[in-house]
């Protein structure tokens, strides 16, 4: 596979919301309050990790209670294994911080779309001509946004999730260096506010990033 290809129908939705929020950690018994409240603020892609407790039964009842709402995947899937379990329970798309073409083949046999993690334009590539719709360059706060301007001059043609280092303040920043979407964790699934329950707080953490890629600034 060389060259650019059609985007799936998931990658293209994920284009116009531009934000994954990634579930890591949380208590499974905050976990369902958690989606909630970035449901509310208005985020669609919520990535649930499975180094999670209870991580595919999460993923599991999101799809149930989210559906045509909110496009549920898993993150953190290491191996063919974990793929196979991710589906099963429902996974909509699987995120690696690793690239494993067993993998990436996987989700192109069964129509579900892979997003391997890749730092170095060799991975980059090779992910993107196993099938791979899109590759999340990671880890992106080490890397740095001129690393993702001096790849996106080569490589424009395949989609990149930035992940890691992103915030509110950067956040415009990085999806004008070239990023399709950002992959965001601690910065928005802020696990202070869910361990202290103030899930109000954060619905309107959700809702300042959803509001900021689409360039509403909040009065």
């Amino acid at each position: 596979m060389t060259g650019a290809r059609k985007p799936t129908e998931l990658l293209q939705a994920l284009a116009e919301q531009k934000i994954v929020a990634i579930i890591r950690g949380i208590p499974e018994d905050k976990a369902d309050a958690t989606a909630q409240a970035m449901a509310d603020g208005g985020i669609v892609f919520l990535e649930v990790t499975l180094n999670t407790d209870g991580a595919l039964g999460m993923i599991s009842r999101f799809r149930e209670r989210y559906e045509g709402r909110m496009r549920i995947g898993a993150g953190t899937v290491l191996d063919l294994e974990q793929a196979k379990e991710a589906a099963a329970a429902g996974a909509e798309y699987i995120i690696s911080p690793n690239f494993d073409k067993k993998v990436v083949r996987f989700g192109v046999e069964r129509g579900i779309d892979v997003w391997p993690g890749t730092m170095t334009p060799t991975e980059i590539v090779r992910a993107y001509k196993e099938g791979a719709s899109a590759v999340k360059v990671f880890p992106m706060g080490s890397l740095g946004v001129n690393y993702l301007k001096e790849i996106r001059a080569p490589l424009d043609h395949i989609p990149m999730i930035a992940t890691g280092g992103v915030n509110l303040q950067n956040i415009r920043t990085v999806l004008d260096a070239g990023a399709i979407a950002v992959g965001l964790g601690g910065n928005l699934v802020d696990k202070k506010l869910v361990a202290e329950g103030k899930f109000d707080e954060l619905r309107d953490l959700a809702q300042s990033y959803a509001d900021e890629v689409r360039g509403v600034r909040r009065v």
